[in-house]
């Protein structure tokens, strides 16, 4: 349920803004929407526009979608981010150092529950916000709360779990996950840091985005331990990760030492909540924003969606090599058994040719690159000049594998059939050097088309050669001999 934050009236007497102030709301619009400064850095609108043709023509069939709807949907979700201009600011941190306190003390209201349960106080009565939950791992979740701007603008704090609440596994992936959307990271410790935090701002400082090191609960040192931590925070523990700029003290919900008088008179020490310390942390973030601006949610989104982009390419190749290759292999076996059973010579190399050019034609139809057959027999014109050596030795192997096939089959009749075993070897030997120069040409084929229709900037020799050295010719043979003297044994 989502709904318009009530702004009260400004109070001309104040001198700083409260946590639920709508100058504060102004200030951070204001930071990201500065128009000017986006057109010097970026063209947002030319983000938007790359990202719309991208979601709309990932060139996917049905089979290659699916397992590809979370990044799929990812790259609609951040395109959607673009054109609501939003900014995602999410935290990090361990249990109890009071990460959920700092997000509700910079939303102003209590959001985000604390305490050692996590979740989100959904029955707020003065205020209704958008939430939403993300799977992280197989066991946690993080939580988003959407707080509505003014004008266009639009701010998503996101609550992580805790970092030592997850293995190793789910940490590395909440880096992968969350981080690389957010476009500001808040790394919250309250105290000197441990090794699993050293080792978390690490994994995080590794995906690029803008850090502000949150040292909160300052409240609870004195001020001489206080500045003794910042110190050797500063100095040892993250002097090659941050600088001191990005390194922030706060106190989101400091506990206040107060006199109460008993009904009998007594008097005792209590602790009660004082107002959140965190005027350092908000100018550091609008200063963040105004320097980045709209430019770092528009690098932020592109980034995130280059990398969803690189793995929908990346499935998207594996499975058409995958289907290329088994109609690689079904040519070499209707190629082999073509030139096995047939007895003329002439015969041979024209059905050898057409199982050829049929498969190429096949190969572009896959790949999404139409091709006549003209264009098939050229581009295999080509690949067999490339190929030399393979198609010479193709050549003289089937002229005389043939003409002593066909001599053998003749002399059957006066052999009383002995000269059929020879015929079989002869037949098997002829098919295997006709399939393994048809898997040569396939796999070739498939790299020329996988490549866009290029041979690249090496030409068509590089990559053929490359192609042939890593082919296992007496594995192919074995291969389709195998296969044969199964078909044959099963007839």
């Amino acid at each position: 349920m989502t709904s318009t934050l009530p702004i009260p009236e400004p109070d001309g007497n104040a001198t700083r803004p409260d946590n639920n102030s709508p100058q504060w709301q102004e200030e951070i619009d204001s930071a990201i929407f500065t128009f000017d400064d986006i057109q010097a850095e970026i063209n947002y609108k030319q983000a938007q526009t790359a990202l719309q043709n991208l979601v709309t023509h990932l060139d996917l069939t049905s089979q290659e979608q699916e397992g590809l709807e979370t990044e799929i949907a990812d790259l609609e979700t951040m395109l959607g981010k673009l054109e609501r201009m939003v900014v995602q600011i999410a935290a990090f941190g361990l249990v109890g150092r009071g990460k959920s306190s700092l997000l509700n003390a910079l939303v102003g209201q209590p959001v985000f529950e604390t305490g050692p349960l996590h979740g989100v106080t959904r029955n707020t009565q003065t205020v209704d916000w958008s939430f939403s939950s993300e799977e992280i791992g197989k066991t946690e979740h993080a939580l988003r709360v959407t707080l509505p701007g003014i004008g266009q603008s639009q701010v998503q704090l996101i609550d992580t779990p805790g970092l030592d609440e997850v293995d190793g596994d789910t940490r590395a992936a909440l880096a992968e996950q969350i981080a690389k959307q957010a476009d500001l990271i808040l790394f919250v410790i309250s105290g000197d840091m441990t090794k699993v935090e050293h080792e978390a701002l690490s994994q995080l400082r590794e995906v690029g985005k803008p850090i502000l090191l949150v040292f909160n609960k300052v409240d609870q040192y004195p001020e001489a331990d206080r500045m003794a931590i910042y110190e050797k925070i500063r100095n040892e523990r993250v002097r090659e990760l941050l600088s001191p700029d990005e390194i922030v003290m706060a106190a989101a919900s400091p506990l206040i030492r107060t006199m109460v008088r008993r009904p009998d008179g007594t008097r005792s020490i209590q602790l009660q909540s004082g107002t959140a310390q965190i005027e350092e942390l908000k100018l550091k973030i609008l200063e963040v924003l105004q320097r980045e601006g709209k430019a770092l949610v528009a690098l932020n989104t592109m980034i995130y969606a280059d990398n969803v982009n690189e793995q929908l390419v990346q499935r998207k190749l594996k499975i058409r090599a995958e289907a290329a290759n088994q109609l690689i292999w079904k040519s070499v076996m209707t190629k082999a058994i073509a030139i096995a059973l047939n007895p003329v010579t002439v015969v041979d190399f024209l059905s050898g040719a057409v199982i050829d050019v049929a498969l190429i034609v096949g190969l572009s139809k896959l790949y999404s690159i139409p091709m006549t057959e003209t264009g098939a027999v050229n581009l295999l014109k080509q690949i067999a000049l490339g190929m030399g050596g393979i198609t010479a030795s193709e050549l003289l192997a089937n002229l005389g594998l043939s003409s002593l096939k066909t001599l053998l089959g003749l002399s059957a009749p006066a052999t009383g059939g002995i000269s059929l075993g020879p015929y079989l070897s002869v037949a098997l030997t002829q098919a295997g050097v006709a399939g393994v120069s048809s898997y040569a040409i396939g796999q070739v084929t498939k790299a020329y088309l996988a490549n866009g229709a290029s041979w690249g900037p090496s030409g068509p020799k590089a990559v053929i050669s490359k192609i042939l050295a890593d082919l296992d010719e007496s594995s192919i043979l074995s291969r389709i001999k195998d296969e044969l003297r199964n078909k044959v044994k099963s007839k």
